[in-house]
């Protein structure tokens, strides 16, 4: 007796072949969008901080954080020591000292309504995440001045600008990309510049070296971006 054989046909196999390539770009394009989107958001945080800077500027001709009088300016509270009205931020950009420059910087801009967050800093150091801004991979994102003194030397040795600006936590790749869209596209030279952050931490070495450039080998290793503005 003829016995019949069933199978799938050169076709049908042709047909599924292309779903699960059509399949597999569309994955591959919808992490390549979700990537891009968070490079967006990593280079607005280095472009909106000046923004907070020269609005509170415009307002009450202080710097955030320096302002010896925030506490009539908007109800905030005066940063201790002997720099107040010094025309630059104080403290480390990563600092967790509640009296310092660079953590009621946050403070001073929020209370002045250019940006959102608790307006109250926390009393004890280890309550503090909550307080500090974060990026879009969840590292911390900080100020300081750009005045090499030994109680706060550049986040990045020889990094310019008036101020320096630190995103930490962020992806060899997203930082690649990010020098490429807002400076000279290479990791150890210009405004923006790389270092990797001692292991366990969010914090750079005090007056570091950068980075060697990044090439694709690094994406996957976490680095802090600092940029100078």
């Amino acid at each position: 007796m003829k016995r019949n054989q069933s199978g799938f046909t050169l076709i049908e196999i042709a047909i599924v072949l292309v779903i699960i390539g059509l399949l597999l770009g569309g994955v591959l394009k919808g992490q390549e969008l979700i990537n891009s989107a968070r490079v967006k958001n990593l280079a607005l945080d280095f472009k909106n901080i000046p923004v907070l800077i020269y609005g509170y500027q415009d307002k009450f001709k202080s710097l955030p954080g320096d302002d010896a009088t925030a506490n009539a300016h908007v109800g905030g509270t005066n940063a201790a020591g002997a720099t107040l009205g010094n025309g630059t931020i104080n403290g480390a950009w990563d600092s967790v000292t509640t009296t310092e420059e660079s953590v009621l910087f946050w403070q001073h801009v929020r209370m002045a309504g250019l940006t959102s967050g608790l307006t109250v800093v926390p009393g004890a150091p280890a309550l503090l995440d909550p307080y500090f801004p974060q990026n879009a991979i969840g590292g911390r994102l900080g100020i300081q001045g750009n005045l090499d003194i030994a109680a706060a030397p550049r986040p990045i040795a020889g990094i310019p600008g008036t101020y320096v600006i630190c995103s930490a936590s962020i992806p060899g790749k997203f930082a690649r990309q990010l020098d490429t869209t807002l400076d000279d596209g290479v990791t150890n030279t210009g405004f923006m510049r790389v270092t990797a952050a001692p292991a366990g931490t969010a914090a750079v070495v005090p007056g570091g070296q950068a980075t060697l450039a990044l090439v694709p080998a690094n994406d996957d290793t976490l680095y802090t971006v600092c940029m100078g503005v």
